[in-house]
């Protein structure tokens, strides 16, 4: 049974009961005073520690399960920049941009990403615990299958972002334009999309549950949960 949290008060049959929803986690990330990258190439399997990566061109490179601890990525190009595998932990990415970036089963922990302008970035399989996305945009993000705990999403543009069958546990969404997501088999637990702007889901209505939205954000799926149940809606005859 599809059971949706309405700001705080839970809908499940005829019972009706005020909800909690538990404080996420989010990343204190505090760098370490930074060495400056030497221009190198990324490597597969490299071990990055306390770098600075700053106006970096990795467009086509390949770091295929690198690792990044304590490092800073700043106005970096990861156009199709393979980081598949990789690892970042207490990292900031802040001022990325590409098309094409292959983060399919990266692992991220305690990772802020700021200011991103990213389109088509691949991170199905995907592992995010306590990570915060702020501002910037994003097209066609697709977190299929992938795995989010504790993660903030704030002032962000997230533009046909892909959901499907991914697991979503203490997630928010803070002043955030979603644009035609797709949640369809995704499975969520403590999600609170209140914070949404424009809330458009293109499909996968019927797995919103674990999800908490707003009256207002109620009234706008309306159509799309009738729909999901069968119902017609139409004007009175007479």
């Amino acid at each position: 049974m599809l059971c949706v949290t309405v700001d705080g008060m839970t809908t499940h049959g005829r019972k009706r009961t005020r909800a909690t929803f538990p404080e996420v986690k989010v990343p204190e990330v505090r760098l370490p005073p930074l060495r400056p990258h030497d221009g190198a190439e990324l490597e597969p399997e490299g071990d990055y520690d306390g770098l600075a990566f700053t106006d970096a061109g990795f467009a086509g490179q390949s770091g295929i399960g690198a690792r990044f601890l304590d490092c800073g990525l700043y106005r970096c190009a990861l156009d199709g920049t393979e980081l598949v595998a990789a690892r970042f932990t207490d990292c900031v990415l802040d001022g990325v941009r590409g098309v094409g970036t292959d983060l399919s089963k990266a692992g991220l922990r305690d990772v802020e990403i700021l200011d991103a302008r990213l389109g088509g970035a691949q991170l199905h399989g995907a592992s995010l615990e306590r990570v915060v996305v702020r501002g910037g945009k994003i097209d066609y993000l697709n977190l299929r299958g992938a795995a989010l705990k504790d993660v903030t999403f704030e002032g962000v543009v997230l533009s046909e972002a892909d959901f499907g069958g991914a697991r979503l546990e203490r997630v928010v969404f803070r002043d955030c334009a979603l644009r035609r997501a797709d949640f369809t088999g995704a499975r969520m637990t403590d999600v609170d999309l209140r914070g949404v702007t424009q809330l458009d889901v293109a499909r996968g209505i019927e797995h919103l549950s674990g999800a908490v939205i707003s009256p207002s954000q109620l009234l706008d799926l309306a159509p799309a949960f009738a729909a999901q149940i069968g119902v017609r809606v139409e004007p009175a005859a007479g």
